[in-house]
């Protein structure tokens, strides 16, 4: 899954890159509000963290936009303490949701973890397909029980297909979700992952529907 960080402090932006990542998630950052307007107009991201306060043009102007535009794509606002007009206003121009700085990096994930539950239509942090699990809090996944261990690419494509369970995932839809923007992308290297992924996963549970994707199918 694919978050777009719209930070104007480099050392805050750098922290949540990195703890995205460790909770297996890819990452990109905007500096300012034309550049974050730019990325999300054009880039599918899974979500989106937003910080009002940004150079160039603020981030309830980036979010108005986005939504007039038809982004559909959670966000979750970041504000200042105490500023109980920002908050309004961001949830009136759009977001799904905030987080008041400082503030705990569990809490920012968890609150995406379930921004992006709410827009797949998942109810539970357990995503489930069969004998699969994926827990979204720890990033665990098992069959029947029994952990499976995963590189961090087989992860996030696995993590995608099952948020998008039942529903064809092109392969360029997958490499865009997987691969942060400024990665070097082959779309080649998914078909490497989906190969790993169904050594290690019950047969049948990732289809190939031809000249169209993959799909993780629930079993009958």
């Amino acid at each position: 899954m694919r978050i777009l960080v719209v930070e104007d402090e480099p050392m805050l932006a750098a922290q949540l890159a990195e703890g995205l990542s460790a909770a297996g998630y890819v990452a990109d950052i905007a500096r300012n509000g034309a550049d974050a307007h730019f990325m999300g107009d054009t880039e599918p991201y899974d979500a989106v963290v937003l910080d009002i306060g940004l150079p160039q043009m603020d981030g309830i102007t980036v979010l108005k936009k986005w939504r007039a535009a038809g982004r559909a794509m959670p966000v979750l606002i970041l504000t200042a303490r105490d500023s109980w007009h920002e908050k309004v206003a961001g949830i009136d121009a759009g977001a799904d949701d905030y987080l008041t700085k400082p503030f705990h990096m569990e809490e920012l994930l968890a609150r995406l973890r379930a921004l992006i539950r709410r827009a797949g239509g998942h109810a539970s942090t357990e995503l489930v397909c069969g004998p699969l699990t994926l827990d979204t809090r720890s990033s665990r996944v098992s069959v029947n029980g029994r952990t499976l261990t995963l590189t961090g690419h087989e992860y996030r494509v696995l993590a995608y297909l099952m948020h998008h369970r039942d529903e064809v995932v092109s392969r360029s839809d997958l490499t865009e979700h997987i691969y942060a923007q400024d990665f070097d992308r082959d779309s080649n290297t998914v078909e490497v992952f989906i190969g790993r992924l169904r050594k290690k996963l019950p047969p049948g549970l990732i289809e190939t529907v031809r000249g169209l994707g993959y799909r993780l199918a629930s079993p009958q």
